[in-house]
């Protein structure tokens, strides 16, 4: 990962994190409102929904040691860890993030269970066939080179362990290749959000292939998720939202102002919402 990406990302999330916990909670992922995304729910019940429906959908019913790649402020770790009575390693690439993580373990009563790391996902600081589950939930998106990202995940896990990658992806590009004002969308996207590039997931699916892992599943959320960005959009416009986004700088401040990008994305069809799942 260039020096100059990880900077980028790492400022994003070390000035929007707190922001972010404080108007929507700890987990800072999509939410599940339904197959057909019409399930009128509570925001923050949707996502962690959408963590039930993933562990579902997975066929993961147990997991002792997990790895929780781009685990932002805890949510998805500490849900995991007390759900499953596991212990839970959390990586991220922002000390803001690794230190409240830290804090809400603590809170918690999960400290002993979890522990938080700041590393790059694409060179991990951990020997071959450490985790049974290695968790992704919203991070693939950021790394700059999918297959090296996917080979780490798959290099740490064991034998008979089961990755999970949830991303960010564009629509599939076998039929009709993306048109020029696609590219221009994906690309403001890129801008905004710290972004390198996304693939589609059939080249997610393609990568696991290549890398061994069996018994592959993949499957499209895109119609389940994508009222989250109305949620996203109506809470930025609230007095607390505004004043805290005056306070978290200007990137924030950018990031909300462009939330529409995402909502007009799925409505496109362009940005699909992927799930891949296999076991080594």
């Amino acid at each position: 990962m260039s020096a100059t990406l990880y900077q980028r990302i790492q400022k994003f999330y070390d000035a929007s994190s707190l922001l972010w916990e404080d108007i929507w909670g700890e987990h800072m992922h999509h939410g599940y409102y339904g197959a057909d995304g019409t399930e009128q729910k509570d925001r923050r019940q949707a996502q962690i929904d959408l963590i039930e429906e993933v562990l579902l959908w997975s066929g993961v019913g147990q997991a002792d040691n997990i790895l929780d790649v781009g685990c932002g402020i805890g949510g998805s770790s500490l849900y995991l860890a007390d759900k499953f009575n596991a212990s839970v390693t959390g990586i991220t690439l922002s000390p803001v993030q690794v230190k409240r993580a830290r804090e809400r373990a603590f809170e918690s009563g999960l400290a002993a269970k979890t522990n938080f790391l700041v590393a790059n996902a694409q060179a991990m600081p951990f020997a071959d066939n450490s985790f049974d589950l290695v968790w992704s939930l919203e991070s693939g998106e950021h790394m700059p080179d999918k297959r090296q990202f996917m080979q780490e995940c798959y290099r740490v896990l064991k034998p008979g362990g089961t990755l999970i990658v949830v991303t960010w992806c564009h629509r599939p590009t076998d039929d009709v290749p993306l048109m020029a004002d696609e590219q221009k969308h994906l690309q403001d996207i890129y801008r905004v959000y710290c972004l390198p590039y996304v693939i589609s997931l059939p080249e997610y699916e393609a990568i696991a292939i290549q890398l061994g892992l069996h018994n592959i599943r993949t499957a499209d959320w895109s119609k389940a998720v994508a009222a989250f960005w109305d949620m996203v959009i109506d809470s930025a416009v609230t007095p607390k939202a505004i004043f805290g986004l005056l306070a978290a700088g200007w990137q924030t401040i950018v990031g909300a102002f462009s939330l529409g990008l995402m909502q007009k994305g799925y409505e496109r069809g362009l940005i699909r919402f992927g799930l891949l799942c296999g076991k080594k």
